[in-house]
């Protein structure tokens, strides 16, 4: 048995929807995973994710959960969708992307990280197999491999070098992933029996391990023959599914595509495609124009907390003076609550004023907005108009931030 179910059911040039099957819900793809860094999604509850925004998996972070509350607090509770309240399914990062951010706080080694920690300095210490170990305490239905994050602008050789070390991190990753469901499957699960009585399985002919799924990470910046060994020494090492890794790290928009073109259709057609941190709206139609199936990005969230709007028409500053008297809702082609509600001139007060409901509303607006987009896309993609689509959308938000 399978800790997941995943098939293709359309397809549309290299663009493919499919259906993504966990223990706790069924994920229609091409989908946006909106960002839960803390075990929240920044300023929006559960209940508007769950009850109108209907999204189905949401990310947790290793690295910060690791930090606060801690792993051994969130085990001893009964997982992360416990803890949380978060009953649908989650997929937790390795950490290792936070970790190498924290480029004058670390020291890197064979065996992993040692790191200070951003809260209080303490020295901590994060390898392959602690992270499958807080994987395994959160209870993600996916969990990532540990990995290094080179910088987009990285030389060959040291990206080379870096590849190296992801490539054993991942086999290291693979080894102590395997040994934690092998106690779970003999009765030692971190999830409680009322939590895994919650699972959303619609087709009961597809019947899941229960266990959790892993998924590697192909890196190496923007050089193509590296991005290639990555591509095949990761599928050798066997996983549920596979991410693209370190893009949107600095590196200019021709070199994230080159990449994509390069790599993402030749990633196996039987596995979910993850693009790791990405990105824009057009970044998103764009990517999944050259097949890739799954997306993250704290860009929805951030921006609603600074004022940014993303919409239809392109993306507009809630801070303009223009909007102060502006009684249109924030996109006329939208109709999440937020639009059906409250206008421009209102939100735009609120944000003047320093109101925390000002970065809520614009914040489940975005999310709204980045989940409408995936379900469009996958109605192109099914009705076979995905490239007339691609093309008008690209060129209608092309516009300047209003």
């Amino acid at each position: 048995m399978s800790p997941i179910d995943w098939v293709v059911t359309a397809k549309d040039g290299r663009a493919r929807t499919g259906i993504l099957t966990t223990r706790r819900s069924v994920i229609e793809t091409p989908v946006f995973m909106p960002v839960g860094t803390q075990g929240t999604v920044k300023g929006v509850r559960f209940e508007w994710l769950e009850n109108e925004l209907d999204a189905r998996i949401i990310l947790g972070n290793t690295y910060h959960l690791f930090l606060r509350p801690g792993p051994e607090v969130i085990r001893g509770i009964g997982g992360l969708h416990k803890f949380s309240t978060w009953n649908r399914s989650l997929l937790t990062d390795s950490g290792g992307f936070q970790v190498f951010s924290l480029t004058d706080l670390r020291k890197l080694t064979e065996e992993g990280v040692e790191f200070r920690s951003h809260i209080d300095g303490s020295k901590k210490f994060l390898s392959p197999e602690i992270s499958m170990d807080v994987q395994a305490a959160l209870g993600s239905e996916i969990v990532m491999a540990f990995d290094e994050c080179p910088p987009g602008d990285a030389g060959h050789e040291r990206t080379k070098q870096s590849l190296e070390l992801t490539l054993r991190w991942a086999k290291r990753s693979k080894g102590r992933f395997d040994e934690l469901q092998k106690v779970q499957s003999a009765g030692f699960s971190p999830y409680p029996t009322e939590v895994r009585a919650s699972v959303e399985i619609r087709d009961e002919s597809r019947t899941l391990s229960g266990n959790q799924a892993l998924f590697g990470i192909i890196q190496g910046a923007g050089h193509l023959d590296l991005r290639s060994e990555s591509l095949e020494r990761t599928v050798e090492i066997g996983f549920d599914g596979y991410a693209i890794g370190g893009l949107s790290v600095g590196e200019e928009k021709p070199v994230m595509y080159g990449v994509l073109d390069h790599v993402a259709h030749k990633m196996p057609a039987d596995a979910p495609r993850y693009l790791m941190g990405v990105g824009t709206p057009e970044d998103l139609v764009e990517a999944v124009y050259r097949g890739v199936d799954m997306f993250d990005c704290v860009m929805p969230t951030r921006n609603g907390r600074t004022g940014g709007v993303f919409t239809w028409s392109g993306k507009l500053n809630i801070r303009n003076a223009q909007h102060a008297t502006d009684s249109a809702p924030l996109d006329a082609d939208c109709s999440c609550s937020v639009c059906r509600r409250y206008s421009r001139g209102y939100l735009r007060h609120l944000y003047q004023a320093g109101e925390m409901l000002a970065a809520t509303l614009i914040s489940h607006h975005n999310l709204a907005f980045y989940l409408d987009l995936m379900r469009r896309v996958r109605f192109e993609i099914k009705a076979g108009s995905f490239e007339m689509f691609r093309r008008n959308f690209l060129e209608r938000i092309s516009t300047t931030e209003k």
